[in-house]
């Protein structure tokens, strides 16, 4: 099995999770605890880089949704880039993008953010 790796970059006023490897339910904690981390920091705007993810499993969607509504309260919210196609169609599949705005690049969801804040 491929190593699970998170590397967390800030992009102000947005911080960026760049997710590389296999997010399953032996990994999802790691994410839960960068998240935790992040929230607990005062950081509610998150992009998730996904050009490396190999895998997500419902175990890992559900971090995501563990997380969202929390941020959405505090006026942030979780938006994702770089989705491989075998990815996406798991995110597809389970409609996570009526829930979440998916980007074909980090810039674009960085962006959002930040013209978001500027309106």
């Amino acid at each position: 099995m491929t190593d699970f790796v998170i590397k967390v970059r800030n992009v102000e006023p947005v911080h960026v999770l760049e997710l590389k490897g296999y997010l399953d339910a032996h990994t999802a904690p790691k994410l839960e605890e960068t998240f935790q981390d992040l929230i607990d920091k005062g950081n509610h705007q998150i992009v998730v880089n996904c050009s490396n993810l190999s895998y997500i499993s419902s175990a890992g969607l559900g971090v995501f949704m563990a997380f969202v509504e929390d941020l959405r309260e505090k006026q942030g919210d979780i938006k994702f880039s770089n989705m491989t196609d075998k990815v996406f169609n798991v995110f597809d599949l389970l409609g996570f993008p009526l829930l979440y705005e998916i980007f074909k690049d980090e810039k674009e969801a960085v962006e959002k953010f930040t013209n978001a804040k500027n309106n």
